[in-house]
């Protein structure tokens, strides 16, 4: 039975557009453009607010949107940082968030504040392990790290080091950058003393680039490893030839016409990427474009739960989309199935990770999960 008419559902977003990561949040407004106007019979507002990748500005965003626009629930931020600089907004203002940033810390330890937010990529730990797996398969013994100084680089750190550890991987080093450096040389050079048999980059979008290409540009001749966040097509763009034959955890739909037949988001990968690519060109794909795709197929799963409950534009709606979220199961997205629980706001398991390597300008399909 369709659902009874009520107001327009106002659907806040604050993504990266402008600013060091707008390689990021560009593709999420680009899938944005995509999504339904009308979710479940009840009109769709999108109130969309660049942050420039800026954490003050995000907060400012989001603290006109909860009291100004009234929004429902919140898409975005874009990335680790911005997002845990908005969660104590959210939760005071007892507003749902689904956010595209991968740091654990967004939604673990569970809290009375994290209860107030999900995420569509998969925990750091899922794509630490399969990086792991991945080096332990290639008999890597030891790797340096270059990380960005910041929270998305902090938490991946303290993953590492715990999974190098368990499969006994050495970390002979761990040197830190700013985003917005002008040269990483002297962390190149460092990180590449002792030889060691990996090198991991850690950073989101194209300042992920300028590591990876002063390793590069100083000799080194090991593997070299990124982290999700540096998937998608401007990462190519820049770092061109320097970031040939470089590894990477990401969401399957980057190269889903490789996916075994059978595997659970195979299908419906293609179909977006037949949607995206359509309208925005061949190439122009970016895991970031599917966190933004699969944020909106949670929202049709859990807007026509929370109508049977409470009308738009009031606490008691805002709580049962959060409590419908909370309690989906097999929600079917472009990069994996969410299932999620009071304990676990990402609900994705290794199937939403593939190894994958850049080889000639575009993305590889190198390991994929066994199911």
């Amino acid at each position: 039975m369709p659902s009874a008419v009520f107001g327009a559902i106002t659907i806040g977003v604050n993504i990266s557009t402008t600013g060091a990561l707008a390689s990021l949040g560009i593709p999420n407004k680009n899938a944005l453009q995509l999504a339904p106007k009308v979710i479940a019979g009840q009109k769709i507002n999108y109130v969309v607010l660049d942050d420039g990748s800026d954490t003050t500005t995000a907060v400012q965003n989001v603290k006109r949107l909860v009291t100004k626009d009234k929004i429902d629930i919140l898409l975005g931020p874009s990335v680790t940082p911005t997002t845990l600089a908005v969660i104590e907004t959210m939760a005071e203002s007892k507003t749902p968030l689904i956010s595209y940033g991968s740091a654990s810390a967004i939604v673990s330890p569970m809290d009375a504040k994290r209860r107030w937010v999900f995420k569509t990529t998969p925990n750091d730990e899922v794509y630490a392990r399969a990086m792991v797996n991945h080096m332990v398969k290639h008999h890597v013994k030891t790797i340096a790290l270059i990380a960005v100084d910041d929270p998305y680089g902090e938490s991946w750190v303290a993953v590492i080091r715990e999974l190098a550890a368990a499969r006994r991987i050495t970390i002979t080093d761990v040197e830190k950058f700013q985003k917005r450096d002008t040269s990483a040389t002297s962390q190149a050079l460092k990180a590449m003393k002792g030889n060691p048999d990996a090198i991991l980059v850690i950073a989101a979008g194209t300042p992920a680039v300028m590591p990876h290409r002063a390793v590069v540009e100083h000799g080194y001749k090991g593997k070299i490893y990124q982290t999700g966040g540096a998937a998608n097509a401007d990462f190519l763009r820049v770092g061109g030839k320097s970031v040939e034959g470089a590894y990477l955890p990401a969401p399957p739909v980057i190269v889903a016409e490789e996916l075994p037949d059978g595997y659970p988001t195979k299908k419906t990968a293609l179909e977006f990427l037949k949607l995206y690519e359509g309208t925005y060109g061949p190439g122009s794909r970016s895991t970031f474009a599917g966190h933004m795709w699969d944020a909106v197929k949670l929202l049709e799963y859990a807007i026509p739960v929370a109508l049977k409950k409470a009308k738009p534009g009031t606490e008691q709606f805002r709580e049962a989309l959060r409590s419908a979220l909370e309690n989906c199961k097999g929600v079917k997205g472009v990069s994996a199935l969410y299932s999620m629980s009071a304990a676990d706001h990402s609900g994705i398991d290794q199937l939403g990770v593939v190894m994958i390597r850049i080889e000639k300008g575009r993305w590889k399909l190198d390991d994929h999960a066994r199911f």
